[in-house]
Order: C-alpha cells, then sequence, then structure tokens
C-alpha cells in the first residue's frame, strides 16, 4: 500500500477508547491504522492526542434572522473559524422565507456553501412556509436528494402549528429525514414578554425571564410526543434546562425515536452573563437563555447518562454594533436585539478543556458527542470517526498547552469573544480536512471553497441508536 500521509506517534482517540498508533493516509482517506506505517510524507505527533475532526449538526451561516438581519458570518468566515477550531465538518442552515419555493431557498444556499466553505458542509432545511408553491413536493425530492434534515420552529415568527408539524414529520419519516425542532412554547413567551414590557423592564438581563423554562419544558414534552405518534425520528435542538433534559430522558425510556443536544453556552453560563451595564449584556443573548448552575449540573448529568447525545454550538453570530445587536439602536429594549453569539470556534477547546483536561466524562466521551455521535445520527457516514475508510479529517491537540481568550480573537466576523478570560488547557496544534492540513501552529491554510457537500444517505428512526453510545 502506496500512503500519502502517516500521523506518527500520537494517542489516537475515538469514541471507543484511545491507544498509540500511527495512521496512514492515501486520497484523503484514512487506509490503515498500526506501528511502523510508511508513506511520502510524515508528520510527528508523540506527545500529541489526535481526535476526529469536529462535526458541528448545528451552526447559522449566511441567514436572514427572523428580525431582517443578515448573520455576521460569511461561508468564508464561519467556516475558517471552524477549522480555526477543529471543526472540519458543519451543518448550517437553508432557510426558506414566507412564500419561497423550498426548492428556490435550498440552491440559493448551495451556491453560497459551494463559494465559500472551506470545511465540508450540509444543511438543515428550515420550514417556514408549508403554503409554498410545491412545497410538499420540493421537500421529497429534496430529501431524496441527500438533504437528509429539516428543522421546524414552535415560536417566532415562523413557528408552525402542531397540525403542520405532524405532517413534516410523516413526510420526514416516509422520505428518510430527520426533523430537528426548537422548542418553547410561543404562548408562554409572548405572556411573559408583555407582562415585562409593561413594568419597564426592557434590558437584556430580562430577556432571561421573557423566556421562562416552562416554555422549554412545554414545548419539549409535547414535541417529543408528536414524534412518538408519528413514530418519526426528531432531534431537540439546545435544551437548556433540567427538567426538558428529564422530559427527553422519560421519552426515551418509553422507545419514543428522540435524541437531543446542547450547547456550550448552557454548560459554562449563567444568565447573569447578560446582567451587564447598558446593553453590553446583549452579547450573549440568545434563546433558550442560559439558566442557572443547577441546570449546568443537570445537563452534565444528563449527557453522562447518554439523555443527551451531541454538543453542538448554535453559533448564530450578530456583531454587537449597528448591523447586528444594535440595529434598533443603542438603547433597543430586549425583544428588538438579535438572539445568538459565535461559538463554532470555541466549541472544541471549551469542552476538551472541560471533559478531558478536567476529567469531567473523558476523552472517549469527548470524541462521541463532538464528532461521532453527531456524524452517525445525521448520517455523516465517512465523518466522526479514526478508522478505515473515513475521511482524514483529524485534530492534533497539544494536551498541556494553555490559552485565554481574549476579548477579539476568533476568526469570524463577529468582533467579539463571548468566553473573553476563559483559560483553557489543551490545544488544537493542527487541524487536516481529508488529509491536508488547514491549521497549523496558529496559522490558517484553508482554501475558500474547497469544502465539500456532504449528501446523507437515508435516517430512519433506529431504534438501536436510542442509547446515544457508538454503533
Amino acid at each position: 500500500m502506496t500512503l500519502d500521509l502517516v500521523i506518527r506517534g500520537g494517542l489516537v482517540a475515538t469514541a471507543a477508547g484511545e491507544t498509540v498508533t500511527d495512521i496512514g493516509i492515501a486520497g484523503g482517506r484514512i487506509m490503515a491504522l498500526g506501528q511502523g506505517l510508511a508513506g511520502a510524507a510524515t508528520i510527528d505527533a508523540h506527545g500529541l492526542i489526535v481526535t476526529p475532526g469536529g462535526v458541528d449538526p448545528h451552526c447559522h451561516i449566511e441567514q436572514m434572522s427572523g428580525m431582517g438581519l443578515m448573520n455576521a458570518d460569511t461561508f468564508e468566515t464561519a467556516t475558517r473559524s471552524a477549522a480555526m477550531g477543529g471543526t472540519t465538518s458543519l451543518i448550517s442552515f437553508a432557510a426558506q422565507a414566507k412564500g419561497q419555493p423550498l426548492g428556490d431557498a435550498a440552491a440559493d444556499y448551495a451556491a453560497r456553501g459551494a463559494r465559500g466553505a472551506a470545511v465540508d458542509w450540509a444543511f438543515h432545511l428550515i420550514l417556514a412556509d408549508p403554503g409554498a408553491p410545491g412545497f410538499e413536493a420540493d421537500l421529497a425530492t429534496l430529501i431524496g436528494q441527500g438533504h437528509r434534515s429539516l428543522k421546524v420552529f414552535t415560536t417566532y415568527n415562523i413557528g408552525l402549528d402542531d397540525g403542520q408539524i405532524l405532517r413534516a414529520l410523516t413526510i420526514a419519516r416516509d422520505h428518510g429525514a430527520l426533523t430537528c425542532i426548537h422548542a418553547e412554547n410561543d404562548a408562554i413567551i409572548a405572556d411573559a414578554r408583555a407582562r415585562l414590557l409593561a413594568e419597564g423592564r426592557t434590558r437584556p438581563i430580562d430577556h432571561a425571564a421573557s423566556r421562562p423554562r416552562e416554555a422549554e419544558i412545554e414545548a419539549v414534552a409535547r414535541m417529543c410526543r408528536l414524534a412518538e405518534a408519528a413514530q418519526a425520528p426528531v432531534m431537540i435542538f439546545h435544551i437548556s434546562t433540567a427538567e426538558a433534559a428529564a422530559e427527553v430522558r422519560a421519552a426515551r425510556a418509553r422507545g419514543a425515536p428522540v435524541w437531543a443536544e446542547t450547547c456550550p453556552h448552557y454548560l459554562f453560563q449563567t444568565e447573569e452573563v447578560l446582567d451587564r451595564p447598558g446593553l453590553e449584556g446583549a452579547k450573549w443573548m440568545c434563546s433558550p437563555p442560559q439558566r442557572t448552575e443547577t441546570d449546568q449540573d443537570a445537563l452534565w448529568a444528563a449527557l453522562a447518562l447518554g439523555d443527551l447525545q451531541v454538543i453542538s454550538s448554535d453559533h448564530a453570530p450578530y456583531r454587537y454594533d449597528e448591523t447586528g445587536k444594535l440595529s434598533a439602536g443603542p438603547d433597543a429594549p430586549f425583544p428588538a436585539i438579535a438572539n445568538g453569539m459565535p461559538g463554532l470556534e470555541v466549541r472544541l477547546p471549551l469542552l476538551f478543556d472541560a471533559m478531558v483536561s478536567r476529567g469531567r466524562l473523558g476523552l472517549a466521551r469527548f470524541v462521541e458527542m463532538t464528532a461521532t455521535a453527531p456524524a452517525r445520527l445525521y448520517g455523516l457516514d465517512t465523518k466522526g470517526a479514526i478508522a478505515p475508510g473515513k475521511d482524514a479529517d483529524l485534530v492534533l491537540w497539544d494536551p498541556d498547552r494553555t490559552h485565554t481568550y481574549g476579548a477579539n480573537d476568533l476568526h469570524d466576523n463577529v468582533g467579539y469573544n463571548p468566553f473573553e478570560g476563559t483559560k483553557i488547557t489543551g490545544w488544537p496544534v493542527r487541524v487536516l480536512l481529508r488529509g491536508e492540513t488547514i491549521v497549523a501552529d496558529g496559522d490558517y491554510l484553508g482554501t475558500p471553497g474547497a469544502g465539500r457537500w456532504l449528501p446523507r444517505a437515508a435516517i430512519g428512526t433506529r431504534p438501536a441508536d436510542l442509547t446515544g453510545r457508538p454503533a
């Protein structure tokens, strides 16, 4: 066997465990694991930990918000940031506008990704208008072409009612797709928001109270029941509360085809980050909002138990200026402030520090939740693992290198780092995409447009995967 490249002597980590071995690469794929491999080129990984490239299945790129604001990041800037943090595959969104044929939305986003993405990519189809021309036929066709996940909302101005969601679940099930759900009760949110505004409570910290935990708990429970009734697989996005995690656990115990994720901002931040002078807290506004330390502990426990299977970034980038967070002015009330924060670049380093360096759940579970499980659940068959036949997407970590995040040290187009001041141990010193180095010792070497669209095979309910553990 002629190998193009050998990664020599690293501690190779998978979701099943770790071992010191060489990795042989040819044609962008992993060809062999073993001792003493020889190739045309060699990278010395002694003393380093080698993991699969990160798979981030939840990020917003070049997407128009419901408020009419475009994200700060293009595919070029977002994927540069992803690569610098060790993520080599991502799934963003093709967002349907009201009245827009779904096929047109998909074609628009496909062109953007092909033009700018420097890592491999796919997208979820956001269903905003089931009444658009040719909607159901377009949805079936797009799923058949390899777009094997879609997203629905239960709130915002693009929220669908239960009947529409149930119909979407049925179509997705019949054509082999996974339905992702933003689950919050719109009526509870509207009532809370109205009361707060009537009391003159308009600051970013009041955003947390405007989206009560009950809104998430009720909607998560209801969506689990809809998935169970339709026997259609669903992924509940961004679980933030202990009670919502418990609802997911109960549904899975019943055998419902339900999976769920959480995000670093729910694991490492509480609602106190919103309580800052003026509108500065707007930088940390997201939905659902951050919760409490008790919720953080419950989310970590749910990850340990397998109730939550994936940790995504929910990267939703808006600058802290008039183009983004302050588009409604320097005194805007919280409902007029865009929700979301950058997360593509910080996801893996924050989690490596917590899970590996600090020993919370360990290296195998780090790999599982940030690469292997998302690749498996979303049908990215060549991603998320270090094994012969998989794409040679690899991250080499220096487990001893420390880094303290600065005010604006990310490589996206957002202009601030929501984890400024956080010190972490463990750093991605080299990142490879399909065998090519795209990050080396802090230098970005990627190429816009070099990323590939990832068509995905049919996704079933797959009851054997309900534990969330490696297949």
